[in-house]
């Protein structure tokens, strides 16, 4: 049974930076965030203007024949010129957004597709796959000079459910269906892909695939990976189909090959992936630690315990003020647990158990057991923007002056706010962002100490002013955990692009040295493209040239991205 997108918002989308317009700070907001950052501008940048950007004809005519999928607008082109990373927030508001692609394309079909890219490929044009735009490591801007044009291709259009599978809980879905778009359709079946990054408003299923996106899940499946049951691609040599299969063994998976591929190898036009019914039983719990390495401890007991909470999220005790979830000092973890068919009530209790052998102060706040009805919310967690519920996926916690539930909501608020902060704070000069990373348990603790102390002695000697740099882990595994790190400082007024440059390459070489991943969730894209290439190794960088070369002969799909 196929489903229909749902209707657009009126709400108008920021180009410039993350979200819509009408929830952006305003001025005095931005000047009163500024105000607790010491070294920041008294005053802050205006919002930026396309008009004033200066953006000339494009390089090439649109093809004819698909004349009426393509416009070529400024508005348009330049909203699909970066992605919504800090330095892409920065360099809009400098007036510096570098190579505007010269055309955005919206095909309404896989024909269109490759019409396009056969037409790319004749004329020398390199093609971007936009997603939803919300790349935050340069994954969806061309940089350079080696082509005579750039086509942003924007899949949106591309946007339905087109077939349920509730035998099997599996559904085959049009790779530019926004994340809202998605739930709403599989909600009549009762049925819910239950992935929500932060980003999920902003965001497509084919950007979650080609960039291997994380999701909802603290433990457990969590990866876009893991639901994936099969992929139709478009490259340039062809149309790649896998078998919709519960596994197989045969030989490397095709999938693999373009989950992660961030559009260098094709495009991921429509994806077979697998389902779950929407929660019944929920029930959380938050527990407040003095101590963040007793903290660490507890997390690690729960996620090798197999209990595997929906949500098992740690917070540092700057992250959790900064959230509102705790004003005492205190470490705070937010256990949750939800379940289909069954209570989970009983887990739940385990898992503060454990928390509490290490010390943590849950103080009797246990969540109480919450219902919902098959078809309700789109999403317990904090990246579920719109739906009714609270708790199991949500991130938070509670001191001692709240219960646990005013904790999850003050951090899913937070959370789900933050984005637009970060941009108020970029038009004070500050620098505000954030990285992400995973390494085994061993690691962990001495690799969020490196980086707390060098990236933030790197800020303070680079602006004159200290900086703050907070932790969280956001997925946690028997093995290891996925440290993620909010870094606030002073910028330098016109050069803030170069002095994250700066820090990043700071926290990169800690990463390295640690052997922790570049990146857990967020992809390569270009701003991890060096570190990625030290990680990497090198038969497989050889054998991904040779995939690139085969699927891509003429070198138009997202130049730069993963390899040369």
């Amino acid at each position: 049974m196929a489903g229909t997108a749902t209707q657009r918002t009126s709400r108008t989308r920021s180009w410039w930076g993350w979200g819509w317009t009408d929830a952006h700070p305003d001025d005095a907001e931005c000047v009163a965030m500024g105000a607790l950052l010491p070294g920041t501008s008294a005053r802050p940048l205006p919002v930026p203007r396309v008009a004033d950007l200066g953006i000339g004809a494009p390089a090439v005519a649109p093809p004819a024949a698909l004349a009426h999928v393509i416009r070529t607008d400024p508005e348009d082109r330049a909203a699909h010129a970066m992605g919504k990373a800090y330095r892409d927030v920065v360099r809009a508001l400098r007036g510096r957004p570098g190579r505007v692609p010269d055309l955005v394309a919206r095909p309404r079909d896989e024909r269109e597709v490759a019409d396009l890219l056969d037409w790319a490929a004749e004329r020398e044009v390199a093609v971007v796959p936009y997603g939803g735009g919300s790349s935050v490591t340069g994954g969806v801007e061309y940089r350079g000079d080696a082509h005579r044009a750039v086509l942003s291709l924007d899949l949106t259009a591309m946007g339905r459910v087109l077939e349920v599978d509730t035998l099997g809980r599996a559904a085959r879905i049009q790779a530019g269906t926004l994340g809202p778009d998605l739930e709403a359709q599989l909600r009549p079946h009762g049925l819910t892909l239950r992935h929500f990054p932060q980003s999920f408003e902003f965001s497509t299923l084919g950007g979650w695939l080609a960039t291997r996106a994380g999701g909802h899940y603290a433990t457990g499946p969590t990866h876009i990976d893991d639901f994936v049951q099969s992929l139709r691609v478009v490259t340039p040599a062809g149309v790649s189909e896998s078998w919709r299969l519960p596994g197989s063994g045969a030989g490397p998976s095709p999938d693999r090959l373009f989950l992660g591929s961030e559009g260098a190898l094709g495009v991921i036009t429509e994806a077979w992936v697998r389902l779950r019914e929407r929660p019944v039983h929920k029930a959380s719990a938050a527990v407040a630690f003095a101590d963040f390495h007793a903290a660490l401890e507890a997390v690690r007991l729960i996620a090798q315990s197999g209990l595997m909470p929906a949500n098992c999220r740690l917070l540092d005790a700057g992250e959790a003020a900064m959230s509102g979830a705790s004003h005492d000092g205190s470490a705070v973890l937010v256990l949750g647990f939800e379940s289909g068919h069954f209570p989970v009530t009983d887990r739940l209790a385990q898992a503060v158990g454990l928390a509490r052998s290490q010390g943590g102060r849950a103080d009797g706040a246990t969540g109480p057991e919450r219902g919902t009805s098959p078809g309700g919310g789109a999403g317990a967690g904090p990246a579920g923007p719109g739906d009714g519920n609270r708790a199991a996926g949500g991130d938070g916690a509670r001191d001692a002056d709240r219960s646990a539930d005013g904790a999850v909501d003050a951090w899913r608020s937070a959370f789900l706010r933050m984005p637009y902060l970060r941009d108020g704070l970029a038009r004070m000069g500050a620098v505000a962002e954030t990285f992400e990373t995973a390494a085994t348990w061993d690691r962990v603790p001495g690799l969020i100490e490196a980086v707390r102390t060098e990236v933030g002695a790197a800020a303070r000697k680079a602006t004159g002013y200290p900086a703050t740099v907070n932790c969280r882990l956001t997925h946690v595994y028997p093995d290891g955990a996925a440290p993620y790190f909010t870094v606030l400082a002073a910028g330098r007024p016109g050069d803030e692009v170069a002095l994250w440059d700066d820090l990043k390459a700071v926290a990169n070489d800690v990463l390295h040295r640690h052997r922790a991943t570049i990146t857990h969730h967020h992809a390569v894209g270009r701003d991890h493209r060096p570190a990625y290439d030290l990680q990497r190794p090198a038969p497989f960088a050889a054998a991904l040239r040779a995939a690139k070369g085969a699927l891509d002969p003429a070198g138009i799909l997202n130049p730069g991205i993963l390899i040369d």
